[in-house]
This record gives C-alpha cells, sequence and structure tokens, in this order.
C-alpha cells in the first residue's frame, strides 16, 4: 500500500486513537488498529452487499471475501479510509458474488503506514437468489426506547438472540433503531421495588444535538453482544422513522423542551442523518436522491419497497381536514410505479408508520390515520392515491409490513368495512418493540376498513423488557403462499397467518 503526502497529513489532523475511541469501549494499550464494534452487512442484492465496521484510530478498510467458510479462493478488497470525518465508520460494496449463495466476510484495519493491521473480525450473509427460493426474513423496530437500555442482569438485549436463532435470510429494520432522545440512567426502581440497571454512556446520559452524540447512539446498541452477534450474521435493509433524530419531528418543527439548545430539527435531522448512513450498511447508490427509499428484489418471490415516511411528511399541526403528505409525490409516484413494474410475487411494503392505527401527538396527529371517519383526509389522501393507484394498475399480493406503535397486530382493511371502495384488501402486520417501553394498544381509523384479527399489547403504558411485550414478526414467501408469524422476545409464535397469492 502507497499513501501520498496529503492523505498522511489530512488522516493525521484529524485525529489520533484517542480520538475514535467510542464512549462505553474499554481498550488495552495496543500499537495497532482494534474494530471497535464487530462488522454488519446490508442492502443485499444477487451478487453481493455492503459490508460495514468502525476502527478505533485512522487505519484503511480491507475486506477478504469467499464462498467458502474457510476463505479459500478468497479475494481481498481495499476499502475507504477510518478517519473521524466519518467516525471512524466505513462501507465496502462486495460484489461478484454467487446468487442464493452464503458469503463469508472477514474485515480488517491497517494503520496508515501499512506496518500493523487489527485482529479480523468476521461476518456472513446470503446473496440473494434469482429463482423462486423460498425467502425466511424477519423485522420489527424501536431499540433502547423509554431509557430502558442494554441490562445485564438480563443479558444485554436477549431478543435480537431469539431473532438470529430463526436463521433469517435477512432483517428489515422499520425505524427507531436508535432513541437519540431519550437519555438513560445507570438504573431505574420500578414500581414493585425491582431495579433495572442500564449499561450508560455520556451520548446515552443527555439528548443527542451534535454529530458525535448522534454518532454515539448507534455506537451505544452495538455495545451489546446480542446485537453484534446479529448484525454480523443477518444482513439489514435499515430504515428510520422519528427517533433517530426527535420524538414525532417533522420538517421545519421548531422545538420547544428545554432539553434542547439547539432548537432547529432541520439542523437536527441533518446530523441524525449523517450518523444513520455512517453508521448503517446502507447502499447510498441504491437510495432514491440519496436519502432512505429504496427498493430491492429478493429472488423471483419477493420484492421489498423501503419508504421513508418521516423527510417529506407535512407538519403534524396540518389540518386533519385537508390533503396532507405523507410520502410525498415523488416518492408516492415511485412505490405506484415500482409496485405496477414488480415480477415478484410478493410485494413487502416496509413502512414506517402503520395506515390505519391513530398515532396522536398530543392534540396533532404524527401518524397516517387522522382519527376521523368518512373519506381519507389529511394524510390518509395520499395513501388513498397509492391504494386506487395500485388496484387501477391491477397490482396483486401487496403485504404491508411495519412497527413504530411498540407491540403486535394484524389489520386487515377491506372496502367492504371502509369509508371508499376504490382499493384491494390488503394486510398490514405489526411487530414491535424489539427492546423499549410496550404501549398500546392504539385506537383504529375506520377510513380504510380496517380490522384488528390479533393484537398483543401491555396492559399498562411504558412496560419494561422485564415484562414481555417485546416483539418481532417473521415471514417465510414462497411462489403460492405466504405465512406470518408473530413472536415474542423468546421465539415463540403468538400468532400466525398464511396467505394465498392471488
Amino acid at each position: 500500500m502507497t499513501f501520498d503526502r496529503r492523505t498522511l497529513f489530512k488522516a493525521g489532523a484529524l485525529g489520533t486513537a484517542a480520538a475514535l475511541v467510542p464512549s462505553g469501549i474499554s481498550l488495552a494499550k495496543s500499537d495497532r488498529p482494534i474494530l471497535t464494534h464487530g462488522v454488519q452487512s446490508g442492502d443485499v442484492t444477487w451478487d453481493g452487499g455492503i459490508v460495514w465496521t468502525r476502527a478505533d484510530r485512522p487505519s484503511r478498510m480491507f475486506v477478504e471475501v469467499s464462498n467458502d467458510p474457510r476463505f479459500r479462493l478468497s479475494r481481498r478488497l481495499r476499502g475507504p479510509l477510518l478517519t473521524p470525518e466519518t467516525g471512524g465508520t466505513g462501507h465496502v460494496r462486495v460484489s461478484s458474488l454467487l446468487p442464493g449463495r452464503p458469503a463469508y466476510y472477514r474485515v480488517t484495519a491497517e494503520d496508515l503506514h501499512g506496518r500493523t493491521c487489527s485482529a479480523p473480525v468476521t461476518g456472513s450473509f446470503t446473496t440473494a437468489p434469482l429463482g423462486r427460493d423460498d425467502v425466511r426474513f424477519v423485522w420489527s423496530g424501536d431499540v433502547a426506547g423509554q431509557g430502558w437500555g442494554i441490562n445485564p442482569d438480563i443479558g444485554g438485549m436477549p431478543i435480537f438472540r431469539a431473532m438470529a436463532d430463526r436463521n433469517p435470510d435477512f432483517f428489515i429494520h422499520s425505524g427507531d433503531s436508535v432513541y437519540s432522545d431519550g437519555p438513560m440512567q445507570a438504573s431505574v426502581t420500578l414500581p414493585d421495588g425491582r431495579i433495572w440497571r442500564n449499561v450508560v454512556t455520556p451520548e446515552k446520559s443527555k439528548v443527542a444535538e451534535t454529530l458525535d452524540e448522534y454518532r454515539g447512539q448507534f455506537a451505544y446498541n452495538l455495545l451489546d453482544d446480542n446485537v453484534k452477534r446479529f448484525a454480523s450474521q443477518v444482513p439489514v435493509f435499515a430504515q428510520w422513522d422519528d427517533h433517530e433524530v426527535t420524538n414525532n419531528w417533522y420538517p421545519g418543527e421548531i422545538l420547544d423542551s428545554p432539553l434542547y439548545t439547539e432548537k432547529r430539527v432541520d439542523v437536527l435531522a441533518q446530523r441524525a442523518f449523517q450518523a444513520f448512513h455512517e453508521w448503517m450498511p446502507i447502499d447510498r447508490k441504491r437510495a432514491v436522491d440519496g436519502r432512505v427509499y429504496r427498493k430491492f428484489s429478493y429472488g423471483r418471490n419477493v420484492e421489498i419497497f423501503v419508504l421513508d415516511m418521516r423527510t417529506y411528511k407535512d407538519r403534524n399541526t396540518s389540518p386533519k381536514d385537508k390533503p396532507g403528505v405523507i410520502l410525498g409525490a415523488q416518492q408516492a409516484k415511485w412505490l405506484v410505479d415500482g409496485l405496477s413494474r414488480s415480477t415478484a410475487t410478493w410485494k413487502i411494503i416496509a413502512a414506517d408508520l402503520p395506515i390505519g392505527l391513530t398515532v396522536p401527538d398530543g392534540t396533532d396527529i404524527e401518524g397516517v390515520a387522522n382519527g376521523l371517519p368518512g373519506a381519507p383526509n389529511g394524510r390518509e389522501d395520499e395513501i388513498a392515491w397509492v391504494l386506487r393507484e395500485l388496484k387501477k394498475r391491477r397490482v396483486k399480493n401487496t403485504v404491508w409490513l411495519t412497527a413504530d406503535v411498540h407491540y403486535t397486530a394484524a389489520h386487515h382493511y377491506s372496502p367492504d368495512r371502509a369509508a371508499v371502495a376504490d382499493f384491494d384488501p390488503f394486510w398490514e402486520f405489526v411487530s414491535g418493540p424489539l427492546h423499549a417501553g410496550a404501549f398500546g394498544p392504539n385506537k383504529l381509523d375506520p377510513t380504510f376498513g380496517p380490522q384488528a384479527v390479533f393484537v398483543h399489547a401491555p396492559p399498562a403504558a411504558n412496560t419494561t423488557p422485564l415484562d414481555g411485550f417485546q416483539h418481532f414478526g417473521e415471514v417465510k414467501a414462497s411462489r403460492h403462499e405466504l405465512t406470518v408469524w408473530l413472536r415474542d422476545a423468546t421465539g415463540t409464535s403468538l400468532w400466525s397467518k398464511t396467505l394465498r397469492a392471488a
């Protein structure tokens, strides 16, 4: 390896090893780089995927990849410099792999002089098939919220172990991947006298405002061995919702909370957006306009449409009885056109907000449903257009997956029960939280005729992970059938439903 003088000067000026040592990590003195938060993979396609890591000092990322777990016939890929400009993180796009096969990767970081190298960290993912292979995946959201963080007394965040044990092909992270607005305490005394203990870092001790504080939110979750193991074994398709920035945010909002010195949400959102893309294994080239919404084919049975229902929405204070915005015209058209052109049997719409559940923001509306009976209005208007176009274009076998409301449920939508009749019936499945306070259930808005076929929600608001009501969903898709399981934190199935392809 060779580095020109400008590159060496730039990396040296940006920081030393000490500048990149994250909160919560205790490092022995070392003369070589250390990968502090393991490895992750994501945005997998038929021939490759994104591989991610983070180093404790300026260094060069390398990835060795093979279809053989013993790394015979492997290739070594030169990655980016890992510097404080990206919080020490880096991504490499691994390509030219075989479709539908396990891929094994080994990540190292070399110092800028090429003299020393970190210990390798390994991971794996399975590339998407090209044919009609069965596909199995999990989804959920809401991690380390409401002050319930990594608890050493219960083994950290054990639901991630339960998801890993299902051996899924991939994971759809439905948002609220971190809680940047939720400061944590080292211990919390519960009403019954039990003590909840948290691993706490400086960044998790206050609301996030600076770029480094937002980076610290993502770094925190990867301190848990369960999360780290899951991330190394299961590729993710990640989206964001509100808590990556702050609760119930919308573009243009000005905060009145005394916890924040920076009141402009647009400023906070830009910092959070940068941290999100630095710490998640996202292929920004596939994200429309470089943001979050994007789509992926996973064989001939499944295509995934990852939405962004946060960046383009109108104000929560907008009128409930006039047309509103949740996707924005460009994303709504992208979704309808993509679903219309899709040749996959099952079209999975990964939404970060549910459609028919009323999600309030004080006296205003945070989610899609406006809480009013009758014809679609507010943000419902845009969803109504999407549903109407899908019926007009004869798009079949759409399934909506979401999280956000911190309980699990199965909703069936039908024009026979709705205020409008120009859409085809469909299912929406809700699952969460992964490791946060449990809430619900929320009220159903009757506009699109939803029926709650199954609900598993706690008896009280902000029920801790100690008391159950943590959830993830699992999907198995084949040519003719799609089965959904709603599971608890141990992986036990609470309810399931099999759909037949139209």
